[in-house]
């Protein structure tokens, strides 16, 4: 693994969500390079926050990724988690239309 990345560990816990929203917690872990109790604290405080929502469906989970919230850092702000997607081009992977779509793909609110 790379000793940095560009994106946090939140971030990345984003675009797995984005990608399958229905992913299990050892999946995303994995494709995190995480062990499964960092990525569950990680994803309590993405719900904590209000970027993502839980619902549990039988044993798994199924998330909700809110787009339309703005990125935490100062320097974005000004910024939307869909815009990330869009520029990752995430919101085309998960099968919705290219541009502006990644409310329609995550439910929006």
């Amino acid at each position: 693994m790379a000793e940095w990345t560009f994106l946090t560990n939140h971030a990345h816990i984003l675009l797995c969500v984005a990608k399958d929203p229905g992913m299990r917690l050892r999946d995303i872990a994995a494709e995190v390079g995480i062990t499964e109790r960092a990525a569950q604290r990680i994803i309590a405080e993405l719900v904590a926050a209000g970027y993502l929502s839980r619902q549990r469906d039988g044993r798994r989970n199924h998330y909700q990724l809110f787009p339309e919230l703005p990125l935490r850092h100062p320097l974005e702000r000004h910024r939307q988690i869909g815009e990330l997607l869009q520029a990752l081009d995430l919101d085309s992977a998960a099968g919705a239309p290219a541009a502006g779509a990644a409310d329609q793909v995550t439910g929006g609110r």
